[in-house]
């Protein structure tokens, strides 16, 4: 199925930030979207806006920390859409810190959501792409794992760990299934809002606000890399501003 149009996509994260902008424009280019995030008011507030558009969206609150909740949404997705094209893991917190502030329990969930969640969603799609023989997995990294900087160190480990499992599943999936890497840099979104770390939340909110780009700049690359033929296989894709260092 060449484009977007009639396509069933799951996206995580998805009430606000990247996987709402992403939502957004792949329903109104005609896709079946199926939205999981953890917050039930604002992703119904997403599909209430897709559906005003004209567009189709169904939601299922979904916590990636939990393998059940990502089987849960994937079977939604098969049984209003018949079928299940493109798997886009999205869902990630960020409470970046020194690694002496020993914020232990940031790096846990960090870990649980950013690399356990992304593996828990390719463990429920897969079966469900072999099947089809056909698929496309995007996992959302980060150029926090291309250039790292102090603060950033779990928080990047974790998206350079999906980053690998990424090419390894490319190499392994053979001719039937696309995977996908797509590295944001500093993005508008309340990524920050998960920070605990005051200072670091100060300083981040900082750097958003003075150069950071909107959501749809990431959509519209998730975009491109679903719209190809299914014989072209967009590997990675880095998206961020132009004054970003």
């Amino acid at each position: 199925m060449v484009g977007i149009a009639g396509k069933v996509v799951i996206i995580t994260g998805a009430s606000s930030g990247i996987g709402r902008a992403t939502a957004m424009l792949l329903a109104a280019r005609g896709a079946l979207v199926v939205l999981g995030a953890r917050r039930e008011d604002a992703l119904i507030a997403v599909v209430d806006a897709i559906a005003a558009a004209g567009g189709k969206a169904v939601h299922k609150v979904t916590d990636v920390r939990h393998r059940g909740d990502l089987e849960a949404l994937v079977a939604m997705a098969i049984a209003l859409g018949g079928r299940l094209d493109v798997l886009i893991n999205n869902a990630g917190i960020g409470p970046i810190s020194r690694f002496d502030a020993l914020r232990v329990e940031d790096w846990d969930a960090m870990i649980d959501v950013n690399l356990r969640g992304t593996l828990y969603g390719i463990a429920a799609a897969l079966p469900v792409f072999q099947r089809q023989r056909s698929g496309h997995v995007i996992n959302i990294v980060s150029t926090a794992g291309l250039k790292i900087l102090p603060t950033m160190g779990v928080y990047a480990a974790t998206k350079n760990a999906v980053r690998t499992v990424s090419e390894a599943l490319r190499q392994e999936a053979g001719p039937d299934l696309r995977v996908t890497e797509i590295s944001p840099g500093l993005i508008s979104t309340n990524f920050a809002t998960s920070m605990t770390d005051l200072a670091v939340k100060e300083a981040m909110a900082k750097s958003l606000g003075d150069i950071a780009i909107p959501a749809e700049a990431i959509a519209r690359g998730i975009a491109y890399a679903i719209e190809q033929p299914d014989d072209v296989d967009v590997g990675s894709i880095v998206i961020r501003p132009t004054a970003q260092g």
